[in-house]
């Protein structure tokens, strides 16, 4: 009894530990200050170095493009040019898909009657969520935009573990420079956020709090220590039995 009582007083103390103050769960706080206002230009995402393309070239007369469209993808080198047939080596890196099709679109007009129909498509854009979320995993994003709550839905939302208020972005920009960037989900104003779009290979990552870490190590200790009472209890009831 004593030992059941012991277990459910540890049981007790941990959860009354684990409680997070309830402003600390809540996004989307402090929204009666935005300015509604404000016009955001809609976001489109750019081509990178090492973005792989799908580009479909479409004209009146299918023989004429035929040429084009026989590689299935192209790869962005990292000067953010691809090399593509009858124009050459060109630089896309920069541009959105939008841009990037007028600009084919352009090129192309000197060598048909009639311009032809270029669609371009990112076909690697890829985002990976880590840390106290309930599915951490790399996710593929078909439409090419993604926004950080949208990332998190994806990966299941956050634990009860998860510091909202420290989810740090981790990013690779087109020149190679690297970027730890701080975001907190609490705040409305993250949605005027020039990182509230993300980009192809971003990162996410969900830092645990305080109680998941004194958590962590206070049960390592704990299993310990009813592992080493049980079998002292074990070893003492043997002993009082030799002894009758």
């Amino acid at each position: 009894m004593k030992n059941r009582n012991l277990l459910l007083l540890v049981v007790g103390l941990i959860a009354l530990a684990s409680c997070t103050p309830y402003e600390k769960v809540l996004y989307f706080q402090n929204e009666e200050a935005l300015d509604t206002s404000r016009v955001v230009e809609l976001y489109d995402s750019r081509i990178q170095p090492k973005d792989m393309l799908s580009i479909v070239v479409s004209s009146e007369v299918p023989e004429v493009v035929e040429l084009f469209n026989m590689p299935e993808s192209y790869l962005v080198d990292n000067a953010g040019c691809i090399n593509f047939p009858t124009l050459g080596r060109i630089k896309i890196s920069g541009l959105t898909s939008s841009e990037a099709e007028n600009f084919i679109m352009e090129k192309l007009e000197k060598h048909f009657k009639n311009a032809p129909i270029v669609n371009v498509r990112m076909d690697n854009f890829e985002i990976t969520v880590l840390g106290e979320v309930s599915r951490p995993n790399t996710y593929v994003v078909t439409n090419g935009k993604v926004n950080i709550f949208e990332a998190i839905a994806m990966a299941g939302d956050l634990t009860v573990y998860g510091k909202r208020d420290a989810v740090k972005l981790v990013r690779e920009n087109a020149d190679g420079t690297k970027q730890i960037i701080p975001i907190d989900l609490n705040e409305a104003s993250l949605i005027y956020s020039p990182y509230y779009y993300l980009q192809q290979n971003d990162l996410l990552y969900v830092e645990p709090n305080r109680v998941k870490a004194r958590g962590a190590d206070f049960g390592s200790q704990t299993s310990l220590l009813f592992s080493v009472t049980s079998t002292a209890i074990s070893l003492l009831h043997l002993f009082i039995n030799l002894l009758r």
